[in-house]
């Protein structure tokens, strides 16, 4: 997917034949005069990821990387010229109109069968890769009561059942003071009741309510909404809502009130400990991909290598969710011909406009999205950010379509590539992937973060050996070597296949797991706040 000039110093990655700009690949960047192999001289220093001229570009011609237009010189770049944000015009986004719908028939490849893991199956279908006790909160006014019990619960509780991996608070900042009848608080209210049913919970269902909050329990989890039938007991009745209501006149201060915490605890803690993991297909996997701190190298190796591995995913059976609104705008085009029906192809266009109208209210646009994170990487706008992070999405058919806090389930969707609609925030993108059904997370970057789930396992992967070199307990994978020559894109989306299916099965624990490093769950929600 990518041309190297040779493997001697110094050297470029230049994505396209036609592309008129490529990235310097060395570590630490390259000083002024530096001459690569093709006889191509910088004229100033470049950072490793920043793009270098391949060739004499006037003032106002297009600057291609991808093959694809990422902007329009603002001055004359001679070849050896440092190419960056300050010397690019960004393109107008891409209209809504006129695209195409389902014109790509998508190469049939070949089912990939034979792969399982070893997971928790749930009485509705579902697996988890995780085995937890989550304790809803209604409104964040209970967070410090629910995260005292928390500490409690998993030194009094949590070791006598050796069978439960964990027990999260799935905390918040929603639930009063916020205009609970507009119409876009569906969006929070959806995304929490979504998360409560995640199948790394198990279907066990535990709620802590204050009381006079404006999201009543009974309608963030109305009947029918929770009821999951026990199948090692036929005909047992739906479950009911555990809720403890920290204002209900039983409570008789604040011991009194953890008390029955950890009492309704227990019951679920009983139920998650008597189950075992069970050898399950690997279809049953549904692994959400994202990227944070990008940089040049994410649409390098990391993304494309993922990518390949989706498409791996795909072809065993699994569901895959690709999100970021903002991230993939710029390729909407690609986006609709992938469509697997024209219907498909509309629902992503209905998504992109709803996203166009709400960044407007805001007099915001995309090009909000890039960080100054990303401009030191390499990236020049949202435009070329754009295109390394659709390529993670593989080159599957997108066969469904989700908007933001929808479940994969409720939907009819139980296998193939989706696009999960969500801000690019990480953590939010990453909270509305746990309500859609992920049971694991990819997660690709250049710059680097310590981004963790605890609700969730989350594989990182590195675009850079340096990055990797650096963090080394806190990456998981280091596709860095692709752009090293010491593997290929192929050799690290089989890698990452094989070690999804390693840690969904527990026999081999995320760095994010090791070190507890968990971001807090935070809701999206567009609605007014009163």
């Amino acid at each position: 997917m990518a041309e190297t000039s040779d493997q001697r110093e110094p050297l470029f990655v230049r994505m396209h034949p036609l592309d008129n700009v490529a990235i310097v690949a060395n570590d630490g960047g390259l000083p002024a005069g530096s001459v690569f192999a093709n006889g191509l001289r910088l004229m100033q220093a470049v950072p490793q990821g920043h793009k270098v001229a391949l060739q004499d570009i006037a003032q106002g011609s297009v600057v291609r990387r991808y093959n694809v237009r990422i902007g329009t010189a603002r001055q004359d770049l001679p070849a050896g010229s440092w190419v960056n944000e300050a010397v690019l015009d960004m393109p107008a986004a891409r209209s809504l109109e006129a695209l195409p719908l389902a014109t790509v028939q998508a190469q049939v490849q070949v089912p990939l069968d034979g792969y399982t893991f070893e997971g928790y199956r749930n009485p509705d279908g579902s697996v988890g890769t995780r085995n937890i006790l989550a304790i809803t909160t209604t409104v964040q006014c209970v967070s410090g009561v629910v995260e005292f019990a928390l500490k409690r619960i998993k030194a009094e509780l949590l070791p006598k059942y050796p069978n439960v991996d964990d027990v999260v608070g799935l905390e918040h900042a929603y639930g009063c003071g916020v205009a609970i009848d507009a119409p876009d608080a569906i969006i929070p209210i959806r995304t929490l009741r979504n998360i409560s049913l995640n199948p790394n919970f198990g279907g066990e269902v535990m709620v802590v309510s204050l009381g006079c909050e404006k999201l009543q329990p009974e309608r963030l989890l109305p009947p029918g909404s929770f009821a999951i039938r026990d199948e090692r007991h036929a005909g047992s009745a739906p479950a009911e809502l555990d809720v403890v209501c920290l204002q209900a006149e039983a409570h008789v201060g604040f011991m009194s009130m953890i008390d029955s915490i950890m009492q309704t605890a227990t019951r679920h803690l009983e139920r998650l400990n008597a189950r075992r993991r069970e050898t399950v297909p690997a279809s049953a996997l549904v692994v959400g991909v994202q990227c944070g701190g990008s940089d040049a190298f994410s649409g390098v190796t990391a993304n494309p290598a993922v990518g390949f591995c989706t498409d791996l995913l795909v072809r065993a059976g699994a569901t895959v969710m690709f999100s970021e609104v903002t991230e993939v705008r710029d390729g909407i085009d690609q986006l609709t011909a992938r469509a697997s029906s024209p219907e498909v192809a509309q629902a992503m266009i209905r998504e992109m406009a709803w996203y166009d109208a709400y960044l407007a209210k805001g007099s915001a646009d995309r090009s909000a999205n890039t960080t100054p994170g990303n401009k030191k990487g390499g990236l020049s706008n949202i435009v070329e950010k754009a295109m390394g992070s659709i390529i993670k999405s593989g080159s599957a058919a997108i066969s469904g379509v989700l908007s933001p806090g929808e479940s994969l389930r409720q939907n009819g969707i139980t296998s193939g590539l989706v696009y999960a609609a969500t801000p690019a925030s990480d953590f939010v993108c990453g909270t509305l992937q746990l309500a859609a059904g992920m049971n694991l997370h990819v997660f690709t970057t250049g710059r680097g973060t310590p981004y963790g789930l605890a609700e969730c396992p989350v594989i990182k992967v590195a675009t850079r050996s340096d990055l990797a070199r650096r963090w080394h307990d806190l990456m998981d994978v280091n596709a860095g070597r692709i752009a090293d020559g010491e593997a290929s894109i192929e050799d690290l989306g089989w890698e990452l296949f094989q070690l999804m299916l390693d840690v969904a099965s527990g026999r081999k624990k995320t760095w994010a797991e090791h070190w507890q490093l968990h971001n807090a769950l935070v809701l999206f929600n567009p609605a007014p706040i009163t």
